[in-house]
């Protein structure tokens, strides 16, 4: 009995204490369950970024030559022959054109024969004049006699000197019978056709220099002062991934009747042989301030009376509460200086009841 008594007892311990080491393995299951239940607070976010205050506007422009000139004789005549067609090359002294230098020449020859009877009758005028001057000197005659020989002689010279002149034009003249090129560029339009009468400086042939490329572009008067002001950058369609520095050269002193913009010309002075006449361009204004803002949800703003603040997810999913400075507020927007870097994660929404001691999980979007 007493042995029974004892193995009793010792069994009623051994239940009591795993009774007890289950109900405490129980509670800790029951904290790690409990502890593993708290869930993290999906939030939307803003990333930060800062940029001009005023954002850049873009203008699609064209390619054009700074100088384009249309060309022509100097003289009057008929076209003989155009020696190029549009889009072709031309350098320095290319001929361009021909005029017929029949008339011409007639002209140079007659000028020629002036010339030398010019020369004839000075030869004549020039001798009497000298013998007016020796017979003077011996007293054998008057003085009527030698101002006379001197004023032949004098209109002899003048005479001369108006066929040398003459013969001068008329070289000119045959000259400009070839219409040259007078710097390297690229035929752009031809007004003329062989056999076709033209007058004296009506174009004829329009050339636009290589020296140095622009683009066009039409400016609405709200960005003027951005125009005259800010920087300006070209980028071209067919390579959208080169950029190249303009700058305002000239703008139209008054808008256009129909667009009510002004026509501004900006230029290139890197442009490289990529940078083709004709092609289409997109000219980007910068803002010309130095400051940088940020814009962000106006509810991602925290403000309970003390300073303006956004709370700052990291990657570990801590929020973190940083003041800002405010520089203004816009419709859906809040515009800051300074407070928060670069890149940061905002929280977007229901700042006002978010726990900074709990965990959050940045989500795309928000489902229920």
């Amino acid at each position: 009995m007493l042995v029974k008594s004892i193995l009793s007892s010792y069994s009623r311990l051994f239940a009591g204490i795993s009774l007890a080491a289950l109900a405490i393995s129980l509670a800790g299951c029951n904290d790690k369950v409990a502890e593993n239940a708290t869930p993290t607070r999906p939030v939307l976010v803003a990333t930060a970024h800062y940029e001009a205050e005023q954002p850049a506007r873009s203008f699609v422009g064209t390619i054009k030559p700074r100088i384009e000139a249309d060309m022509g004789f100097r003289v009057p005549g008929k076209v003989a022959k155009r020696l190029v067609e549009v889009g072709q090359t031309v350098d320095v002294g290319q001929p361009l054109a021909t005029l017929d230098e029949v008339d011409l020449k007639l002209q140079a020859e007659q000028a020629e024969a002036e010339f030398r009877a010019a020369t004839g009758v000075l030869a004549q005028a020039a001798a009497a004049e000298q013998r007016a001057k020796d017979l003077k000197a011996k007293g054998w005659t008057t003085d009527a006699q030698l101002d006379s020989a001197k004023a032949a002689a004098d209109e002899a010279r003048a005479r001369l000197n108006r066929a040398e002149r003459s013969v001068d034009l008329t070289k000119n003249s045959l000259s400009y019978a070839t219409l040259a090129a007078d710097a390297p560029g690229v035929v752009t339009a031809t007004l003329i056709e062989p056999g076709q009468v033209v007058a004296s400086g009506q174009a004829a042939i329009r050339v636009a220099r290589f020296a140095e490329k622009e683009a066009v572009v039409a400016i609405p008067e709200t960005l003027l002062n951005r125009a005259k002001d800010g920087a300006a950058t070209v980028t071209l369609w067919s390579e959208p991934d080169r950029k190249y520095q303009a700058k305002l050269r000239e703008i139209a002193p008054s808008a256009d009747p129909a667009t009510r913009t002004y026509l501004a010309k900006f230029s290139l002075p890197g442009a490289d042989d990529r940078v083709s006449l004709g092609m289409t361009a997109t000219l980007t204004l910068a803002d010309p301030a130095t400051q940088r803002v940020a814009r962000l949800p106006l509810s991602a703003l925290f403000n309970e009376g003390d300073s303006p603040s956004f709370y700052v997810v990291d990657d570990a999913g801590s929020v973190t509460l940083k003041p800002v400075i405010v520089k203004a507020y816009e419709s859906g927007d809040v515009v800051v200086t300074s407070g928060v870097e670069e890149g940061a994660k905002v929280v977007a929404l229901g700042v006002q009841k978010l726990d900074p001691a709990q965990k959050v999980r940045v989500v795309s979007s928000l489902s229920f």
